[in-house]
This record gives structure tokens, sequence and C-alpha cells, in this order.
């Protein structure tokens, strides 16, 4: 399955940013979001997050691809309803890009399996995980992976408690499993993952789905949702044959291990708001405003 349309990717993308661009770009996403609805300039932008405007606009640019005023337009509050309001139908896609109908899709980027039920219930005995830290275009990244491909993706945010508390969130999914450090495997992962030039349909990023019946089902539908657009837990509940379990899967999505990948930043409420999203609202904008720039560089 593929969580991407093909794009042309920009050389700005083909390597992952310095890591110091996302702390800038993290701040100016909040200062936007309080501030969008005066649309501020870039002098404003800068001055309210301390730091000179060439710099600023030279991180945007190089983190997203985009100016700070097309930047500020991709992180509003106002987005992700733009988002709904604009996005086509998986088929209308599928045909937008020249494939020949929605399953060609599932084919162009991330290939996934579902591990077996009783692995999860087993809490992952016998389950062999590496694991690693390394920087990525959203922070510090935490990977998880089995020799049958990646199995998490998480963030490590120093307010949160750190490393230790991600690695605690992403590893007591599976306490009883076997997890041995790698970050060098671990900086492979992240920049296969992050970098668009990688995105082929000839060379998959393997995936595997760990988790109850339920909560894989929900992730195997967010892998249908493009990027660039935008669906809502009613949706998706309908869609898995569900539609009265909006709730079960609102928790399934906050569940997802794969953060990005398994794109559950992709999931809004019915008015477009983004509600919650377990790596921080802050994140969830950002990953919006980035996949904005891939596929509307300015």
């Amino acid at each position: 399955m593929t969580l991407h349309a093909p794009i042309a990717p920009r050389p700005a993308f083909e390597e992952v940013p310095p890591p110091g661009d996302y702390a800038l770009v993290r701040r100016t996403i909040e200062f936007i979001s309080q501030e969008y609805r005066s649309q501020p300039s870039l002098c404003e932008v800068a001055e309210g997050v301390g730091a000179p405007e060439a710099e600023l606009e030279a991180a945007l640019r190089r983190w997203a691809g985009l100016s700070p005023k097309a930047f500020l337009q991709a992180v509003t509050l106002d987005h992700a309803r733009r988002l709904l309001a604009e996005g086509l139908p998986l088929l209308d896609a599928a045909i937008e890009v020249g494939l020949s109908g929605p399953s060609r899709l599932h084919d162009l980027f991330v290939k996934h399996e579902a591990m077996s039920p009783g692995a999860h219930k087993a809490k992952g005995e016998g389950l062999a995980l590496r694991y690693g830290f390394a920087d990525g275009p959203f922070g510090r990244t935490l990977a998880v992976w089995t020799e049958r491909g990646l199995a998490g993706l998480a963030f490590s945010d120093e307010e949160r408690g750190g490393d230790t508390h991600a690695l605690a969130d992403m590893l007591g999914r599976w306490p009883k499993a076997q997890a041995e450090r790698d970050d060098a495997g671990a900086a492979d992962h992240v920049a296969r993952v992050f970098s668009p030039a990688r995105w082929r349909g000839d060379q998959p990023l393997r995936i595997v789905l760990i988790g109850t019946d339920f909560e894989v089902r929900v992730w195997q539908r967010l892998l249908d949702i493009p990027l660039g657009c935008a669906d809502t837990y009613s949706s998706v509940a309908r869609d898995i044959g569900a539609p009265q379990a909006s709730r079960a899967v609102g928790a399934a999505v906050g569940r997802n291990p794969l953060s990005f990948v398994v794109p559950c930043h992709r999931v809004v409420g019915k008015s477009g708001a983004l509600t919650g999203y377990h790596w921080g609202l802050t994140r969830k904008r950002a990953m919006l405003g980035w996949e904005f720039g891939l596929r509307h560089p300015d």
C-alpha cells in the first residue's frame, strides 16, 4: 500500500534539513497558530519567534520549500478545512496521476503486512526489535523495526521526557519483545522515510503493522489517504464497516505507531478541526505544511 501519489521531488528535499530548522519552524507554527487571523508580515513573524528575517526565510525554504507567506497559508487553522473541501476521491486522485485505479496507488511507496493477532496479544513475546534515534525534519525521531520492516516511528521532545519517554511509549506497546539499539540503522530508516527522492514504487518501504485486528484495519485505511488530502474519523469508520465507531477509530488513530508513514496526521474532525495528535498538534500542522510544500512548490 502507499501513502503517496508520485510527485517530482525538489532538490531541497533530497537531504534531511538541518535539525535546527525544525526548532525554528516549530516556534513559527506556534506563533502563526495564535496570530494567523491578522496574517502577520514576515517582519512580525520573525520578531515573534526571535529570529532575523533572513534566517527565518532561509529555514522555511530549506525545510518546506516555501516562502514565509506560503508557509503561513499552509499551516493556518483553516488549512485542514481546505484540504477536506478540495480533496479528491481516491479514484479521482488515481486518474489524475495517470494510474488505472485506486489499487495502483497502493503499490507506489509503502508495502505493508500485518503481524498475526497472536503476536500483539503476546505483547511482542519472541519478537526481535531494533531501535534508534536520528534527526529528521520533524525533530529527533525514534525508529523501531523488525527483520520484516519498519514497525514504529515516533518523536522525542524534551518537554515530554525526551528519549526515555519516547522509547518507553513505543516499546511499551510490545513490552515482552527483545530490543537492541542501533542508531546507524535508525538514521538510514529516517532518511528513507523523509526523502521524497526515495519514494519509489520499485523500491517500496516495507512496514509491519502490529496491533489488534481493529487497529490494523484502521491503519490500513489511513494508508489510502493521499498526500495533500485529508479525511475524517467518521469517514474512516464508515469505510471499515463500523459507521458508529468514530470514537474507537479515533483511539486507533491515536495508537498508530508509525507516525507520518501511516498518515494519521491527515485525519481531522468533520469541521476540519485538527483535534488531537499523539505527537502534538504543532507537529501535525508541521506535517501538513511540509506536505503542502511538496505538492505546491513555491
